[in-house]
């Protein structure tokens, strides 16, 4: 039983099933896949690619995307940057106990500052976290624009929109780096396929 700092009256109990168990148990090393780039990068179709991919070989997988996240777990976040940050550490708990139930979990989100990106990965724990950035310069992302949302950023009606009036720090040392300028769907989906299958 271990006794949290932050709050000592709380206690986490000890469990007779470990992660490493149902991890057996599916027969699979469980992961946390993490997309991070530009709205429109095309972390959400790499991600469904991959996820379709892993689903047909026998993998038991589960996709986190920010517009179904902020629908739901954190539809009572806004887009400052502390909300930022508190949805992202959601999120980062969620993918943590998605992979303790053994589950190869690929989180879609812009997730914009390192910072969080980091506490992301210390979140993981003893879990694999594979730090996926999907580029695209700020002008192939604006014209692709598919749900219309830097149209209405340039306009003023949405604010601190990343990109346009807030800031996206890309990760220095990514696991992955792929550039959807340059590089086909199913290109990106073989280059992080390749990568799991190596480590």
């Amino acid at each position: 039983m271990t006794i949290e700092a932050s709050a000592p009256h709380l206690c986490t109990h000890g469990f007779q099933v470990a992660p490493e168990s149902r991890a057996q148990l599916l027969r699979q090393t469980p992961a946390i896949l993490w997309f991070t780039g530009l709205s429109g990068a095309g972390k959400s179709t790499i991600a469904n690619r991959v996820e379709a991919r892993l689903h047909a070989s026998g993998h038991l997988t589960y996709v986190l995307d920010g517009d179904s996240v902020r629908l739901g777990l954190c539809k009572d976040l806004g887009f400052c940057n502390d909300d930022r940050r508190e949805n992202i550490r959601r999120v980062a708990e969620v993918a943590k106990l998605m992979a303790d139930a053994g589950i190869v979990v690929l989180v879609c989100l812009i997730s914009p500052f390192r910072s969080d990106r980091e506490i992301a990965k210390c979140t993981a724990g003893q879990h694999k976290f594979v730090e996926i950035h999907v580029h695209a310069p700020l002008a192939v992302a604006e014209a692709r624009d598919t749900k219309g949302l830097y149209r209405l950023a340039r306009r003023g009606v949405i604010q601190n929109f990343t990109g346009i009036d807030s800031p996206y720090e890309p990760p220095t040392a990514p696991d992955i780096f792929i550039d959807t300028s340059s590089t086909s769907i199913n290109e990106a989906a073989n280059t992080v396929l390749a990568w799991v299958k190596s480590h």
